[in-house]
């Protein structure tokens, strides 16, 4: 593991924020290029985004103490603030997506944009933007999966001598072919929408299957919480794609 890639003096370089770093350059070059397509300023795209990031890290930091960590967060709210080991410890994506989502919803409606064209552009780079930060998290040895003796094991030594399955590093490659397969269907789409919808259905079947294999600490029943989570964004995509194909334009 490398949860440090460069040590500049009192200055570290942490592999989970380097890949986040990278993830937003190519988000904002990538969705800039839709954007020009489209018609729109690009010039929109590097303030949606570093917007859309700065919150996302709020709420991601925000759903982890509120399910982890509630009665410390009681004793210290201050606690929030805090990120450990670079930022990595102490987030959950469900947060950063509702916290993202937050900012971006209110900039497309001052703009008066179109909402569902804007997350069409930007679904396939949030595909792409997740699987280089779960790089990240496999340098920095977080989000790591259970115990296994399949050839696919990796040894976490900040955590102990066992082989776990790289649960970052599939879900990295699950979501590099989501990522193509949203941008392929982009030009193709049927209806503005249907590419944030697919991406939604497409990220929902993967992160229930990729739980089985994770490390996880809740459990409703036989599920986690994750699998909690996503069988419910699951039933929103169904819901937005139903309604999506009949009242939304073709492209």
């Amino acid at each position: 593991m490398y949860p440090t890639l460069v040590e500049l003096g009192p200055v570290n370089v942490n592999s989970w924020g380097f890949m986040l770093a990278i993830a937003v350059i190519v988000s904002i070059f990538g969705v800039g290029r839709l954007f020009d397509r489209e018609g729109y300023n690009k010039e929109m795209v590097l303030d949606m985004v570093l917007i859309m990031v700065i919150c996302g890290i709020i709420g991601s930091r925000l759903a982890y103490v509120l399910v982890y960590d509630w009665q410390a967060f009681l004793s210290n709210p201050l606690m929030l603030f805090s990120l450990q080991d670079g930022g990595i410890a102490g987030l959950i994506w469900y947060g950063g997506l509702v916290g993202g989502f937050i900012p971006f919803a209110i900039y497309v409606y001052r703009k008066k944009l179109d909402f569902w064209l804007l997350m069409d552009m930007f679904a396939p780079y949030v595909a792409l933007s997740y699987a280089l930060v779960r790089i990240g998290c496999f340098l920095a040895g977080c989000c790591y999966g259970e115990v296994t003796s399949c050839s696919l094991g990796v040894v976490f030594p900040y955590l102990d001598d066992l082989p776990r399955h790289p649960t970052q590093l599939y879900s990295s490659f699950i979501n590099f072919i989501l990522f193509a397969f949203l941008l392929w269907r982009y030009p193709r789409r049927r209806f503005t929408g249907e590419i944030f919808v697919f991406y939604i259905a497409g990220y929902a079947v993967y992160r229930f299957i990729i739980e089985f294999f994770r490390e996880n600490l809740i459990f409703y029943g036989p599920f986690t919480l994750g699998q909690v989570y996503t069988a419910g964004l699951f039933i929103i995509a169904v819901i937005l794609y139903l309604l999506r194909r009949n009242t939304g334009h073709s492209n």
